[in-house]
């Protein structure tokens, strides 16, 4: 069947609306956002998750400024909010503040 191309939140590419990731930018939530910690759909305009609790502004590692945590940037210096899974089987992006990989459960590699 098919479907309506639509952008990605993240990078604006249009893809497939029953897509499970966007081709351009590897996101696995092309039409939403989540939370790192817990992956409930979240808005941008929310302060906190309400599934966990847990914070969804931050202050951005690399300018210090408050940013969102579901975006792959910081809204203000565009410093990266990811690093990649140690693990060479798994790779895949994580929200840099979890301590594990949410995908293999690797231990992350804190600062």
């Amino acid at each position: 069947m098919a479907s309506y191309n639509k952008p990605c939140i993240q990078c604006g590419t249009f893809v497939d609306g029953d897509a499970n990731f966007c081709p351009t930018c590897g996101t696995s939530t092309p039409f939403s956002y989540r939370c790192p910690y817990c992956k409930r759909e979240v808005t941008e305009y929310e302060s906190i998750c309400a599934g966990c609790g847990k914070p969804l502004r931050i202050a951005c590692p690399s300018c210090g400024q408050e940013t969102f945590v579901s975006k792959a940037h910081c809204q203000h210096c565009n410093g990266s909010l990811v690093v990649a899974c140690p693990n060479p089987r798994c790779g895949k992006n994580q929200f840099f503040a979890l301590t594990k990989c949410s995908d293999c459960g690797k231990k992350l590699k804190t600062k």
